[in-house]
């Protein structure tokens, strides 16, 4: 099964029918070898009820012991075979449904990372958690009818010609008999399709309801919603309960059937050979032929009757696999952002650009941009000012290397919003709606449809994978999984320990490490359930350094830690990440004081752009964004407690006095959670 575990190879998903098959054709040597012992083992079953009769006509006579005594040796080792058969059919069968499952599982994965962010906007996590835990054991079980179902068959045939030879009546009530059987349950197989297929549905969208649910029970908590949820879920969980009766229903009077029909059918050829044996039409021995043939057949029409089961049951899990699998990711292409809108946001990043754009009078080394309304600006202005700036386009961003992206650093421009992001500068974004910045982030970083570019270059020209290795985008709610502390922050990749301490220091996280048992070797759990909130936000900003992208996207990276905490982070993330392009997502005053350049959005699009300082005493709407619509020169008292060194401690003062409104902070707890 290493291959499984390794390459699960490329799911067939036109069909429900078509994936089962790919499952089979992705292992035929093992299916080959599990279908050839299934149909020894059933034509095995044959043997004894022969032997038998044999040792009956033959040896029970007088003067025949040493007949009996051979056929009774005969008798045992035909056992003995059946008993080997039996034991590598079942090992052989579990190694097919594992390999089935290790197989769908790692086709689901495969689709899930191929998804990224779109996973959330395409597919419930109620339904992802429905397919990982039920429909994949559904599907492995279907593959059961590749072995004791061929052999099943085979063993229907090999009864009826042995019964030929014992009389053509009973051949003949055999051979038409478990056709019947097939027709009575049929149309309860087709019953269990459907309401099967409404019971997963339902428990998917119950599945998502709990998860929303337990995600949001702290805010339900607070707006006192928790009791309509959790009626709402009650009645979500009954109605999926009574959906599950009729389930049970049908599958019930299918397995009942499936162990009552033979058995009917078992005493019906008994009673008919019975009467043939007192008539003398058939001898003793070839009564309990019958008998042994008819009783030893209730095992492979059982097997015919469950794999029909099965098959049903695989075939809805099945079509919730491949409508999982047909998801395609979110399409980035040329024309998905409208050319209307391009030319309406054509003047204002024309104004972005020339006010970025360094005058030749400039001071060398002068970086920091004047302060530019853009709102203000007149279009005629605009225009013929654009028609003499210099471009900022260098000669370091044409070209790409196959869809690599620009060789060298470049401008990262959102037409969208007009935000540009010069490179190697810190770029804060600042704006009222959180979300809305946040969507800056996802068209910059390649996760939205849009017309962003890198220097010369389209976004959606880049290879996918180029721009994830190249771009990364920190989400501030992004998971961390269950491992330990060192594998956490280190991501895919082994990291020295040196870096991973640098990490910590600029994150102010060395606290966190100091803080646990075993130090970098501690245990996390999943979601990192056992550290606070402004711990989780640190090891998230940890990750994201290691990456060390050559252009880091972070939302909202310090919104879960104390003042002094903040400020350390602010004037070490600015070293720590110089001469690399990033950008941030906040409306802290701490943050915003060290950005090279603040971007204030309104309603997503950029209305002004300088300095925080330039910003705070030229543009009022952004003064009080970030004062939290305090007069200036309140909210100067912030927490002093955190982990921020002194040197941390004056860069806050030197955020928070008059010219560089602060905004008031929650009090700080001993771990730097707000």
């Amino acid at each position: 099964m290493a291959d499984a575990s390794t390459d699960p190879g490329i799911p067939g998903h036109r069909s429900a029918g078509r994936y089962l098959w790919w499952l089979v054709a992705s292992q035929p040597w093992r299916v080959a070898r599990g279908a050839t012992l299934g149909s020894l083992w059933m034509v095995a079953l044959m043997l004894p009820p022969y032997v038998l009769s044999r040792a009956i006509d033959d040896g029970l006579t007088p003067g025949r012991t040493a007949t009996l005594l051979g056929w009774s040796a005969v008798l045992l080792a035909v056992g003995a075979l059946n008993a080997w058969l039996a034991i590598m059919r079942h090992r052989t069968m579990t190694r097919i449904r594992m390999d089935a499952s290790i197989r769908t599982v790692r086709a689901l994965v495969a689709q899930t990372m191929r998804l990224g962010a779109a996973l959330p906007r395409k597919v419930t996590a109620g339904e992802v958690v429905t397919i990982g835990i039920g429909d994949v054991a559904v599907i492995s079980q279907t593959l059961t009818i590749t072995g004791p179902g061929v052999g099943a068959v085979l063993a229907y045939v090999v009864v009826a010609v042995l019964l030929l030879n014992v009389s053509p009546l009973l051949a003949a009530t055999v051979l038409l008999g478990v056709p019947l059987l097939a027709v009575l349950v049929g149309p309860l197989l087709g019953r269990l399709a459907g309401v099967e297929t409404r019971y997963r549905e339902q428990q998917s969208g119950l599945a998502a309801r709990l998860t929303d649910l337990v995600g949001g029970l702290r805010v339900l908590n607070g707006l006192g919603g928790k009791d309509v949820f959790a009626a709402r879920y009650r009645h979500d969980s009954q109605s999926l309960r009574a959906e599950g009766y009729r389930v049970g229903a049908v599958a019930s009077w299918i397995q009942a059937l499936g162990v009552g029909l033979p058995t009917l059918f078992l005493a019906a050829v008994t009673w008919l050979a019975a009467r043939m044996a007192a008539q003398g039409t058939i001898t003793v021995g070839e009564l309990v032929a019958v008998y042994g043939y008819t009783a030893t057949l209730v095992a492979p029409v059982t097997f015919l009757i469950e794999g029909g089961y099965d098959l049903t049951r695989g075939l809805v899990a099945a079509r919730r696999v491949v409508r999982f699998l047909g998801l395609e990711p979110d399409s980035v292409r040329k024309d998905s952002v409208r050319k209307d809108s391009v030319r309406k946001d054509s003047v204002r990043k024309e104004a972005v650009r020339k006010d970025l754009v360094q005058p030749e009078s400039a001071e060398p080394g002068s970086v920091r941009p004047k302060t530019l309304r853009l709102d203000s600006a007149e279009p005629d202005s605009v225009a013929a000012a654009s028609a003499t700036a210099d471009p900022v386009d260098g000669p370091e961003e044409r070209g790409t290397r196959d869809g690599a992206g620009p060789e060298m650093a470049a401008v990262l421009r959102d037409p969208v919003s007009g935000v540009e992001v010069l490179p190697g500068s810190l770029t804060a974004l600042a704006g009222g709606r959180p979300a809305a910045s946040a969507a800056v982030l996802d068209r910059l970083g390649g996760f939205a449809d849009s017309a962003a570019t890198w220097g010369a270059v389209r976004l959606d020209e880049i290879a996918l994978a180029r721009l994830r290795d190249r771009i990364l985008v920190a989400d501030n709610e992004a998971d961390l999984f269950a491992g330990t502390l060192r594998e956490v922050v280190s991501g895919r990749r082994d990291r020295p320990e040196e870096a991973i301490h640098r990490a910590l220091h600029t994150a102010l996280a060395q606290d966190i490490v100091h803080g646990l048992p075993d130090g970098l070797d501690s245990a996390v759990e999943a979601r990192g359930r056992n550290l606070s909130g402004g711990q989780r936000q640190r090891l998230r900003l940890v990750r994201a350094l290691l990456a060390d992208p050559e252009v880091l996207l972070a939302a909202e990276p310090t919104s879960a830690v104390d003042a002094h905490t903040e400020a350390g982070i602010a004037a070490r993330l600015h070293t720590a990440r110089a001469g690399r392009t990033t950008v941030v997502t906040s409306t802290s005053p701490l943050l915003l004081d060290r950005a090279d350049t603040v971007y204030y959005l309104v309603d997503g699009q950029v209305a002004a752009v300088g300095s925080h300082r330039e910003l705070l005493a030229g543009e009022p709407g952004y003064r009080r964004l970030v004062s939290r619509g305090e007069d200036d020169g309140e909210g100067e008292g912030r927490s002093d407690s955190g982990n921020g060194s002194q040197g941390d401690a004056d860069a806050a003062d030197s955020a928070l006095t008059p010219s560089a409104v602060s905004a008031p902070r929650a009090p700080a707890t001993q771990d730097g959670v707000r």
